[in-house]
């Protein structure tokens, strides 16, 4: 006991009777979703989206998988027809192919072949590497960079004349290669099924437009009356559809808790507020990776490329504009890539400009912003060490870009596409809500989105 009387009502005391100013729930999974607010969404009519397209009589690349360990590279057989000039073989051909290819390992910054020692075909299955040719002025330009499932050479494999190019790795690369004595050694059946796909490849392409589809024939002409050609534009038969995704969960609440402790904040809203939070952060997870529909994967290998050197450069971002370079959108990258291109434009002397969306600062290149999200993954390693990709993006159906699918007006809808519905109380005095999100993401035309990849994150510069 204190010897010193009190002399006035002690603060302990008094805050029993005070009013506390409670917040409501704080969330640290919560993200400002940026994805979410900038993509346009599309209300779909019984749950399906068709996208049609104009028929291609000219299949862009495709893309194969190697299985590389530590002692054996090799590929499936089947792998291969996703290579123009082998499609039109069997299965046996196939696979007498695959056992042809011979794997290669090299270092960073090796030259693995130039000139007519560069007439194969190659398969990049692990890595990056680049292809250069001369220029016109005598210095060397690039003319392709490769990655992961990559793979070219096939037309300089089946000519005379392997030019001046020169193939260098960039990082650590992992190769099936495919040499003219190899493709020699191939049953003569073989070698004639690709030397046809190769011609008829050829004689495609003088009908195609630069994207593979058919050439509409057109006139220009100011003089006589000269006879107008004939056209039509085909369709696809089998346009590709996207069925409405669904995330749920069923959202139990105690009557006792929200009769009694709804005073001051309802405790039912804030459950279904946090709910519907944790509904939406797995959305913007499910529209950047989900196999069937992520933007991550719905990238074609036409529109994916590598880092020229690890960390991304203004030059990478250069490059991925001129892939999506109709009205480009926005950049869309985990902040520790962001943070990392920042890092290597203030090192070139060109610090990225800001501008202000929905009140907040984001960094431009070229005028389009980079939109940080969270539910990029960085691969290989933890934190600073691994590697991650950025996407830039084309939105909206008016200008075939990317939207997002949602279904408007269903029952219990609290906004667009999501629904709280009440389902009753159990004889535990547990009533249940089921919360539903009804969603998806569609890439109308190719040229929408781009990926570069091999990102490193965790590079920084030394300073003196």
């Amino acid at each position: 006991m204190s010897n010193n009387p009190a002399s006035s009502l002690g603060a302990k005391a008094a805050r029993n009777l005070a009013t506390a100013t409670v917040t409501v729930p704080q969330n640290l999974e919560r993200t400002p979703r940026w994805l979410l607010r900038l993509l346009p969404w599309i209300d779909v009519d019984g749950g399906v989206y068709r996208v049609n397209r104009r028929r291609r009589i000219v299949q862009p690349l495709g893309s194969v998988e190697v299985s590389v360990d530590s002692e054996h590279i090799g590929i499936d057989g089947k792998q291969l027809r996703a290579v123009p000039i082998f499609q039109d073989l069997d299965h046996d051909s196939l696979e007498a192919v695959a056992a042809a290819l011979v794997g290669e390992r090299h270092g960073p910054g090796e030259v693995i072949a130039e000139g007519d020692a560069a007439r194969k075909f190659y398969i990049v299955g692990k890595g990056a590497l680049e292809v250069t040719a001369l220029s016109p002025y005598g210095d060397r330009n690039r003319s392709g960079l490769y990655g992961d499932g990559n793979f070219f050479g096939g037309e300089r494999l089946l000519t005379e004349d392997g030019g001046d190019v020169v193939v260098k790795s960039l990082t650590d690369v992992v190769l099936l290669v495919l040499d003219q004595s190899r493709l020699a050694s191939l049953s003569p059946e073989v070698v004639e099924t690709i030397r046809n796909s190769h011609a008829q490849l050829a004689g495609a392409r003088e009908h195609a437009d630069a994207y593979g589809e058919k050439k509409v024939d057109l006139l220009s002409s100011h003089r006589g009356a000269p006879k107008l050609p004939t056209a039509f534009v085909d369709y696809d038969d089998e346009p590709r559809e996207y069925h409405l995704s669904t995330i749920q969960t069923v959202l139990q609440t105690h009557t006792r808790v929200t009769d009694l402790y709804s005073n001051e904040i309802d405790q039912l809203r804030e459950q279904v507020r946090l709910t519907v939070d944790a509904v939406k952060e797995r959305e913007e997870w499910e529209i950047i990776n989900n196999p069937e529909f992520g933007l991550l994967h719905e990238v074609k290998p036409g529109y994916a490329i590598p880092t020229r050197s690890g960390p991304p450069t203004p030059d990478d971002l250069d490059e991925l504009l001129t892939l999506v370079w109709k009205k480009p959108a926005f950049f869309l990258a985990h902040p520790k890539a962001i943070a990392a291109f920042a890092r290597e434009a203030t090192r070139r002397g060109v610090p990225p400009v800001i501008i202000h969306l929905f009140g907040s600062p984001f960094i431009t290149w070229r005028g389009v912003p980079l939109v940080p999200s969270d539910k990029f993954e960085i691969q290989g390693g933890k934190d600073n060490v691994g590697t991650t990709s950025i996407l830039l993006l084309r939105v909206g159906e008016s200008d075939q870009g990317v939207v997002g699918l949602q279904k408007a007006g269903v029952t219990g809808e609290v906004e667009p596409g999501l629904s709280v519905r009440y389902m009753g109380t159990n004889d535990h005095s547990i009533a249940s809500h089921l919360v539903t999100r009804y969603f998806s993401a569609s890439v109308l035309i190719d040229d929408a989105i781009a990926r570069l990849d091999n990102v490193q994150v965790g590079f920084y510069h030394e300073y003196v």
